[in-house]
């Protein structure tokens, strides 16, 4: 087994491996992370281009981690909590409710009431 190298790898390309790690599924992961499935698979072979090694077993006959991917989704995994787990942003908190702008010059709508330009049918 090689050694585990993590020093230059992209945090993007961390996050899309540990969930096709987690989910050992593509198409599953990709719809987790939101993207297309080529992407994902895009950019779990970039990965393994920067790594040097392969992390999953395109052989097989599902989708399996070798053991480099089994050891690099560990450490990797625990940089990435590590990373986000200092952040000091955060999303700002909601500020009320929402309204929808009406716009200018309307007039409520007075239940009853007939409505404005429409004039009642006569008999």
């Amino acid at each position: 087994m090689r050694a585990v190298r993590t020093d230059f790898v992209d945090h993007r390309l961390n996050k899309l491996f540990i969930t096709a790690a987690k989910e050992l599924h593509f198409a599953r992961a990709a719809k987790i992370e939101g993207i297309p499935r080529s992407s994902m698979i895009a950019a779990v072979k970039q990965l393994e281009q920067n790594l040097g090694y392969p992390l999953f077993d395109y052989d097989a006959d599902s989708t399996v981690l070798t053991p480099e991917g089994v050891a690099f989704a560990e450490k990797a995994a625990a940089d990435l909590a590590k990373s986000t787990g200092n952040s000091t942003i955060t999303a700002p908190q909601a500020g009320g409710k929402a309204k929808a702008s009406k716009g200018k010059g309307r007039t409520p709508v007075v239940k009853g009431a007939p409505r404005v330009g429409k004039r009642r049918q006569s008999r």
